[in-house]
């Protein structure tokens, strides 16, 4: 066991939304030996988050990453409750990793104060962290952790320090991070942060290759995979973070950063129609069979 991991044993945290981001963070917490709430009030999500979770720990079984013990072990540090009021007092660290709407995260953030955490995190990927910061008592507490997903594959923790964020903190939130075996980069907070502009640029640009006919969104990504050796292609792994989120973080930046962000018309209109990517089993990839064969 390494130093950083023997210190945060007795840790507890919790994580707001139990959707995508939120199922990972909470299962690498828990991996890592921390208690872990999650507040999640839609029970269908939270039978889904549930159903992810043991996926995710049966999976680590059978690539030797842990024995069935100890999986039994990791499910049973993550506890669901119904609300951000129902989160436990005092928690070392609470995670809000809800949709990449101001007014929700706003409503969320003053739930946690409430929960007096020693330390307020969001997981946004393109949000003013000073923004944000208006929603909680003390912002010298406050911090973006922004997770990669798959958040149990993906090393990188963005942490992005506010106006008014404290060394102390920061230097908490490194720790927290290094506690689940990932690296972290720090960074000011600026319109899509740096890995946010860096990734969206590529998968907008990859999207309208396909709305010009370029080429097909199979090739599009085998390209990037084969010629740069990136791990995942833009569109799937637009499709894996979810089409809506694309939307919502690219109507977000091109307001901050101008029209190079703008949002193509063929994520707009599959969007529109309900073709989300993987969770709704269609985007730029059929997800509804086990090749995800490109549309």
């Amino acid at each position: 066991m390494s130093t950083v991991q023997s210190q945060i044993q007795d840790c507890a945290m919790g994580v707001v939304g139990g959707g995508t981001m939120g199922v990972g963070i909470a299962y690498v917490f828990a991996a890592a030996g921390w208690h872990t709430h999650v507040a999640e009030p839609d029970d269908a999500r939270a039978n889904a988050m549930q159903a992810s979770l043991f996926h995710a720990a049966q999976s680590g079984v059978k690539r030797g990453k842990m024995d069935p013990s100890q999986a039994q072990a990791l499910l049973a540090r993550i506890h669901r409750v119904s609300g951000v009021d129902q989160l436990p007092n005092q928690l070392d660290l609470v995670i809000e990793s809800v949709p990449e709407r101001l007014s929700l995260k706003q409503m969320v953030l003053n739930g946690i104060v409430a929960k007096t955490p020693s330390l307020i995190a969001t997981n946004t990927s393109s949000m003013s962290i000073d923004l944000l910061a208006q929603s909680v008592d003390d912002p010298t507490t406050f911090i973006g952790m922004h997770f990669f997903n798959p958040v149990w594959s993906l090393q990188l923790v963005e942490l992005i320090r506010g106006a008014h964020t404290s060394e102390a903190t920061i230097a908490q939130a490194r720790r927290f991070a290094e506690s689940l075996g990932k690296q972290t980069i720090l960074v000011r907070d600026v319109p899509g942060f740096a890995t946010s502009r860096l990734d969206l640029i590529a998968s907008l640009e990859a999207m309208r290759m396909v709305q010009d006919g370029v080429a097909s969104a199979e090739d599009i990504d085998r390209a990037a995979t084969v010629a740069y050796r990136h791990p995942m292609g833009p569109l799937r792994l637009a499709d894996v973070v979810g089409l809506d989120v694309r939307l919502d973080i690219a109507r977000h930046l091109s307001q901050a950063l101008g029209e190079r962000y703008a949002p193509p018309r063929i994520l707009e209109e599959m969007v529109a129609r309900g073709d989300l990517g993987q969770k709704s089993g269609k985007g730029f990839f059929d997800w509804a069979t086990p090749s995800s064969s490109s549309l």
